[in-house]
């Protein structure tokens, strides 16, 4: 017999762009493309810190938090926010994310935890279905 999902609430997603990278076209994009799908979006603006990104999740009690990185420093921020999700006991959060991120930087980030990451080009609907899928398959409310 198959259980039903009900969700008793829209999926939260908090979008962030941390660090100095001041194009926010794509998160902008990306954040309303959410909304449009259903979710509820946080979108915290440019030149944050991993430690505001993880504190205004932690606030906003999301389901996942989305990361847009042009600036190349996704080996240094990604890990910082799984670190900080860790210790705040932020395991059954998504970090998820998109930019320009190498096959090989992506693949290495999976490995400590972040979820899947999305290069330029991907479609809205790819992104927001895998959130779906995601929350569905590891969040209980």
């Amino acid at each position: 017999m198959l259980k039903a999902f009900i969700m008793t609430r829209p999926i939260r997603v908090l979008v962030a762009k941390v660090g100095l990278d001041g194009h926010d076209r794509g998160a902008k994009i990306i954040a309303m493309a959410l909304r449009d799908a259903g979710m509820e979006v946080i979108y915290t603006g440019l030149r944050q810190t991993p430690e505001m990104v993880v504190n205004a999740a932690l606030q906003e009690d999301v389901d996942a938090i989305g990361i847009s990185i042009l600036s190349g420093a996704h080996n240094t921020i990604f890990p910082k926010v799984i670190k900080l999700m860790k210790e705040k006991g932020m395991d059954d959060v998504l970090l998820t994310g998109g930019g320009i991120i190498p096959d090989d930087d992506m693949k290495t980030l999976n490995e400590i935890g972040v979820g899947k990451l999305f290069a330029p080009g991907t479609t809205t609907s790819d992104i927001a279905l895998y959130i779906k899928d995601w929350v569905k398959a590891n969040r209980d409310f």
